[in-house]
């Protein structure tokens, strides 16, 4: 019997989740009465993560599995659950249960009213600091403003996909991945269904402040170029502004104002010096990505699949 939904969650270090995110998903799964797998991606977790996905694969035959030779990123890991889909549309979600499996119904039922990709709004996020959740609006707000693609705000990874979408999305060869807004560069008819966010089950976030400011930074040098037009106008400014200090410098020494030449000097050398190192850090940002592209790696390597009636691709 084929395959009509695939749920893909990548896992790392999920071993408090997995097993109730799986009961989870196969109550509400076997509810909406379709046939389905379950995807998981282990994304070179430490601890009993993968031991508990061969033993969901073992007892259960819709239950695949996908382990990576090492820790390749979130994204990468929903890049793979995506290509070993064999669904005809893909639900993407976390393992954390801040995605509830309860509202797939819904999002399937949105994608029979003809839509391509459902994803989902978060209109509460419980569980989060204030301070995540201001930069977390703020991001995506900005975001919005400075790139053609119209990504939806207030939206994670977790989103249905149907076989249109997934087709294009597999087309999509580049490595610092930023899929929420990928899938809305692809097109198609896409539509929101709102749900509030609830707080983590188990364990802790993979996606410390640091990994957070990376992540933001891939989501707008991939699809926005401000940043570099932001690099030039501000070298404009401050060219214009040294010039003009220079100028006024000449004239009060001209009307026998005595000023100390040293300090006109070290302040505009300060001020031209430390834009054109911002400058060529931003060029780094861009040439770095274009270096990644270039040397045609593949996004992930498994070391082993599980589960299914055949192999995992």
């Amino acid at each position: 019997m084929s395959v009509e939904l695939s749920v893909v969650l990548p896992v790392y270090n999920e071993e408090a989740n997995v097993p109730e995110v799986y009961r989870r998903l196969v109550a509400v799964l076997e509810g909406a009465a379709v046939p389905f797998e379950i995807v998981f991606v282990d994304d070179g977790s430490r601890d009993r993560t993968w031991t508990l996905v061969r033993e969901l694969a073992a007892n259960d035959r819709q239950v695949r599995g996908l382990s990576f030779s090492r820790n390749f990123g979130h994204q990468m890991a929903f890049a793979a659950g995506l290509d070993a889909a064999r669904g005809r549309c893909v639900v993407v979600m976390d393992a954390d249960l801040q995605d509830p499996p309860e509202l797939i119904p819904t999002l399937l039922a949105k994608h029979r009213e003809g839509y391509e990709v459902v994803y989902a709004v978060r209109t509460r996020r419980a569980g989060e600091s204030a301070f995540k959740r201001w930069t977390a609006a703020a991001f995506y707000r900005l975001l919005r403003r400075i790139t053609q693609v119209e990504i939806p705000v207030d939206t994670g990874d977790f989103r249905l996909m149907g076989s249109q979408a997934l087709a294009a999305f597999r087309k999509l060869p580049e490595r610092h991945r930023f899929t929420r807004g990928l899938v809305a560069w692809l097109g198609f008819s896409q539509i929101g269904v709102p749900y509030e966010r609830p707080a983590r089950q188990a364990g802790e976030s993979s996606y410390p402040l640091r990994k957070m400011l990376r992540f933001a930074g891939d989501g707008i040098t991939s699809f926005s170029h401000v940043p570099l037009q932001v690099a030039t106008w501000l070298g404009v400014v401050v060219a214009s502004l040294s010039t003009a200090y220079l100028l006024l410098f000449g004239i009060l020494r001209l009307a026998s104002v005595r000023l100390p030449a040293s300090t006109a000097l070290i302040a505009v050398v300060l001020v031209v010096s430390g834009v054109q190192l911002v400058t060529i850090g931003l060029l780094g940002q861009y040439v770095g990505r274009i270096y990644d592209e270039v040397k045609r790696r593949p996004l992930y390597l498994v070391r082993e699949s599980v589960g299914g009636p055949e192999a995992a691709p």
